[in-house]
């Protein structure tokens, strides 16, 4: 008889009526932001397992969550809009805690809107999302959907002006690449980047170059069915798609620089224009080296060889998620498990299988360096302290939401309270959340 037991999840979390289509790590890992197919969003509060707020967001199914700040929530939903809702630790407290199983209870009242987006949701695709600037605070966004009319373009929002700044049109109009599944807009060095990939199986990278066209870097069709999700490496180096095939592929992100054509014999890169400066009208007139033309004002090539392609031999894998130091990555899988692969080998590394049904969402915690996690030596946790002169000793009381009232001794120092102790917890845990056709969502702590 075999000694082998299979993994099993920490916790499960139980409150959706309907499936789990979005599961999102938010407040440095002690809420986790779940959506369903009703419109439903919980937060839940990893420290005790319990909902802290529960309101329905949308009339229909939601495609994606995200935390914008410490006081700011975005859901997108297919009623064709996306929502910036204030949402911050202190707002918790006014807000509803029955889960959308609980059919009696009263009407649950919604955060305070601050912006609606009417956008695209036919495609079944996801907003994504990156500051204007590389170097711009969090007070701006820039927010990527399906174009309304051409279901191949992609359209970018500012908030919060919540104009449209421009719609990327990433190759011809004879091409038939279907709609577009899954979308990444980043910074890449100094560049605003997009990754699309679509129905027909293509992935393609684009970079906003010099008046406001987007230059193709990166063209390839490795999926032979639509790519369901995709993601990008933390470090930039990569990015990963999957589709309704049993293929995953690891794609490149070239740099502009590397990929520009010869120039009257002469190659010039990023680097070297740096370090050479514009010369004067006279010193141009009187050289005789060749002109150098800037990466920016030549058409670069055009990669379309992935890094990597595996056949998994297991078809419908979405929700690819990378962990936040880029060694790993998980998949949700139609076959109602998870699993876990190396994102330099590509090889499976775990499967996890608890849920009955089809799993459809994934989502990794941040991980956290263990100076950060010691309540003692922060300085973010919001405190009044009192000393008492008679006992020497100090009593804190601690401003959370809920737990307001709370007055106790500080620990002896190396000791934590309760409480600490389930922050630290919740923090420094590599938890990975798997949401499912049946409306519960596992959690899972590995490597």
């Amino acid at each position: 008889m075999s000694q082998y037991q299979p993994a099993q999840p920490r916790s499960v979390l139980r409150g959706h009526r309907a499936q789990v289509h979005v599961t999102t790590f938010i407040r440095s890992n002690q809420r986790l932001a779940s959506g369903d197919a009703d419109g439903f969003v919980i937060l839940w509060d990893l420290t005790i397992m319990r909902p802290r707020t529960v309101w329905r967001a949308h009339t229909n199914a939601i495609l994606g969550i995200s935390d914008w700040g410490d006081d700011k929530i975005i859901t997108h939903g297919r009623d064709n809009r996306l929502v910036v809702w204030k949402l911050g630790s202190q707002d918790e407290i006014a807000m509803s805690t029955a889960l959308p199983l609980d059919e009696s209870a009263p009407e649950r009242p919604q955060p305070w809107i601050l912006y609606i987006l009417e956008v695209n949701t036919l495609n079944f695709c996801s907003f994504t999302y990156c500051p204007p600037a590389s170097d711009t605070a969090q007070d701006e966004l820039l927010i990527a959907v399906p174009n309304t009319l051409e279901s191949e373009a992609v359209d970018i929002f500012h908030l919060p002006s919540q104009s449209r700044q421009r719609t990327a049109h990433l190759g011809s109009n004879t091409d038939n690449k279907g709609m577009v599944m899954s979308v990444r807009l980043f910074w890449h060095q100094g560049y605003l980047t997009l990754v699309a990939a679509y129905e027909s199986g293509l992935a393609v990278l684009a970079q906003l170059r010099r008046g406001e066209t987007w230059d193709i870097l990166y063209r390839a069709q490795v999926h032979s069915q639509p790519v369901l999700s995709l993601d990008v490496d933390p470090h930039n180096c990569f990015f990963l798609t999957s589709g309704a095939d049993a293929v995953i592929a690891k794609h490149p992100i070239p740099t502009a620089a590397s990929l520009v054509k010869e120039s009257q014999g002469t190659r010039q890169t990023s680097n070297e224009t740096a370090k050479d400066p514009d010369p004067s009208l006279l010193s141009a007139t009187l050289s005789s080296a060749p002109r150098v033309i800037p990466p920016r004002q030549t058409r670069p090539s055009i990669e379309t060889q992935p890094l990597k392609t595996i056949n998994t031999k297991h078809s419908g894998q979405q929700s690819l998620r990378i962990r936040s130091d880029g060694k790993i990555f998980a998949t949700a899988g139609w076959d109602s498990k998870v699993r876990v692969y190396s994102t330099k080998t590509m090889s499976e590394l775990a499967v996890l299988k608890w849920h009955d049904v089809g799993c459809y969402a994934v989502a990794f915690a941040i991980l956290i360096d263990e100076q950060s996690l010691d309540p003692m030596k922060s300085n973010t946790r919001k405190e009044e302290t009192n000393e008492n002169p008679k006992s020497g000793l100090a009593t804190s009381t601690i401003l959370d939401n809920r737990d307001a009232t709370h007055t106790s001794t500080l620990p002896k120092p190396g000791q934590l309270s309760v409480k600490d102790r389930r922050i630290k917890m919740a923090k420094g845990a590599h938890w990975l959340a798997a949401g499912s056709k049946d409306g519960k969502i596992s959690l899972w702590d590995i490597y």
